[in-house]
Formats: C-alpha cells, sequence, structure tokens
C-alpha cells in the first residue's frame, strides 16, 4: 500500500538523504531519528508537498510521480505545524477533507472529534488555536473518507495524556486495513501504537518491509 524506490533528495549541494528504498502493506510503521535527520523532508515528499529529485513512491499501488491525482486521492497527510490555512476554522478543515475525497462528514468523525474534545473549537479559526488543537482536527480529518495510506509528522507533538490516548487507539484502528507512517521521537508512543521502527540507515539498505 506504501513503497518507494531509489528515493533521493538534496538542497543544493547538500544531500538530505538518498536511495531510500521501503515497502509495507496494512500495519503501523514509525521513522524514528535523529532531529535533523531529514524526516519531515521524507514525510513531505511522500505527501507530495515537495517533488523528489530521484526516485518514486507509490501509494495504494499509484504511482506519484506520474499518477499524483490517484495517488494523493489515497492519502491522508498531517503536517507537523497543522497550520495549512490560518483563517480557516476546524468544522471547515472537516467539510474541505470530505469534499476533496468526496464523502460526507459523518457520524464515525464527529465521533473521534468528540472523543478528542473538538466540539468548542469547531468555529474557531486555525490560528486561534494551540499545536495540540489543530493536531487533534488534522488527525480527526485524516480519518474522512478512509484513505489507504496516512502519513503523520511527530504524531504526538502538542498532545496531552488523555488525548495521546485517543491517538494510540486510532492508529492501532487504521493499521488494521491501512498503512500508518508516522514520524515520532517518543519512545513510549511508538511502543503503544506496537508500530514497526525504521530509520534511515535502514531505509538507504533498502530494508523491505513487505507484509
Amino acid at each position: 500500500m506504501l513503497r518507494f524506490d531509489k528515493l533521493s533528495k538534496r538542497y543544493g549541494g547538500h544531500v538530505i538523504f538518498q536511495g531510500l528504498h521501503f515497502a509495507t502493506g496494512p500495519g503501523c510503521v514509525a521513522l524514528c531519528d535523529d532531529n535533523g535527520s531529514g524526516k519531515s523532508t521524507l514525510l513531505g515528499l511522500l505527501a507530495g508537498t515537495i517533488d523528489a529529485d530521484e526516485g518514486d513512491i507509490w501509494l495504494d499501488g499509484h504511482s506519484l510521480r506520474r499518477e499524483p491525482l490517484k495517488a494523493k486521492a489515497a492519502l491522508a497527510f498531517v503536517p507537523d505545524d497543522c497550520m495549512a490555512y490560518p483563517m480557516q476554522t476546524g468544522r471547515e478543515l472537516f467539510e474541505l477533507a470530505a469534499s476533496a475525497r468526496q464523502t460526507a462528514v459523518d457520524a464515525r468523525t464527529l465521533d473521534l472529534a468528540h472523543r478528542f474534545g473538538l466540539e468548542p473549537h469547531l468555529e474557531k479559526r486555525f490560528e486561534q488555536m494551540s499545536l495540540g488543537t489543530r493536531k487533534k482536527f488534522f488527525l480527526t480529518a485524516a480519518t474522512i473518507g478512509d484513505p489507504a495510506v496516512v502519513v503523520v509528522d511527530e504524531a504526538s507533538d502538542g498532545l496531552d495524556a488523555a488525548a495521546r490516548a485517543v491517538l494510540v487507539d486510532l492508529f492501532k484502528t487504521l493499521a488494521k486495513d491501512r498503512v500508518v507512517f508516522f514520524s515520532s521521537h517518543d519512545v513510549k508512543l511508538v511502543q503503544a501504537c506496537e508500530a514497526q521502527i525504521t530509520n534511515f540507515a535502514e531505509l538507504a539498505a533498502g530494508a523491505s518491509n513487505a507484509r
């Protein structure tokens, strides 16, 4: 459901990473590496917000390079800062995600929003929210329309203990039939999610995690 091959990225003369290989089916995968190693860059490539210099990415069987619209339709992305549109409200984010995935905001989405305690914030603009609240909105929106691949940058940043418990349950539920690929420096979170751990050394060595 998620695969990338010969993936490389550089800025000017600085090589961020090169020759990364990976493949996985449904499950939870945590990218754990040092700060500044390129985790956010790699996740940006997977989400199609950054272009790779070499290689290709497949999302639910669709090449991001050759079939970008089909590939991105299979993806939900939660960026680190969760601040795409500062003037957008939480409710508008849900409606935008539902429209993009040609579906509706259903009871399951609203239940997750309730579990995250988001009802008082639905009409707030993102510029008025804390990082944790923004992240909970994006995590909830990521479940709309059943995307095959969910990519999350620094999954637990800004979340309190109660929200972390909801996050763990969410990731384990999603991982039953889709890919959850997230970066984290939170060892306890990774363990609680029963996530398979990878890092840049393994990806560069061409470690295949196909299931």
